[in-house]
């Protein structure tokens, strides 16, 4: 670790607010094109552990949905520090791992799908539409767990990820590339996250 890296994980430790339990990063098929993707991926999951994180949900946006199945193989082979879930864009199972990767899993499609689930109990009789509350939905949800920071390289958009689970998540864009996204720039995002006074839309 560089000097400044030091200082920045100096303050990280100092710095009195919270670190983000759940972290979430959104990046994109063709950043995993580069030359080290993967490693940078590996390495992103070890910081984030280093610093506290139990949960970590990566989210690979796709262009082309045929390339979601070779995404799928290549990430489930990740040297990860914890268990890894991988799921398509047709996957329905709740990932429960600590580490969860979608490959083109798109948030409304993913609410839609929950919706229609709760709408075919109501039709069999087995759910009062008036009882449904937010749990009920989250319950249908293959990635059910609000992230506390979630981290975008490269531009400031979402990608249509997480649109349920991510309301109230702490958004931090980077304009530094994924190829080029290195220990300091995760340590920028949490020192970032700890300053926030964070209000769950209130």
């Amino acid at each position: 670790m560089g000097l400044y890296d030091r200082y920045l994980a100096s303050r990280v430790r100092r710095h009195d607010g919270a670190l983000p339990e759940h972290v979430a990063i959104v990046i994109t098929e063709r950043d995993l094109l580069e030359r080290g993707a993967y490693t940078t991926l590996e390495s992103v999951l070890e910081w984030a552990y280093e610093y506290d994180a139990d949960r970590v949900t990566v989210y690979v946006s796709v262009l082309d949905p045929a390339a979601a199945p070779t995404l799928v193989s290549e990430l489930a082979e990740l040297e990860a520090p914890r268990r890894v879930d991988v799921r398509g864009p047709d996957d329905t199972q709740q990932a429960d791992a600590p580490i969860r990767i979608a490959i083109g899993h798109g948030g409304k499609r993913e609410f839609a799908r929950s919706v229609r689930a709760l709408a075919r109990e109501v039709e069999r009789g087995e759910r009062d539409p008036d009882g449904i509350t937010d749990a009920d939905i989250e319950a249908q949800l293959v990635f059910p767990d609000e992230p506390d920071l979630l981290i975008k390289t490269g531009a400031e958009r979402l990608s249509d990820f997480m649109i349920w689970q991510s309301v109230y998540a702490e958004l931090y864009f980077t304009d530094v590339n994924w190829r080029d996204f290195r220990k300091r720039d995760y340590l920028r995002a949490v020192l970032d996250y700890k300053k926030r006074s964070r209000r769950f839309g209130r």
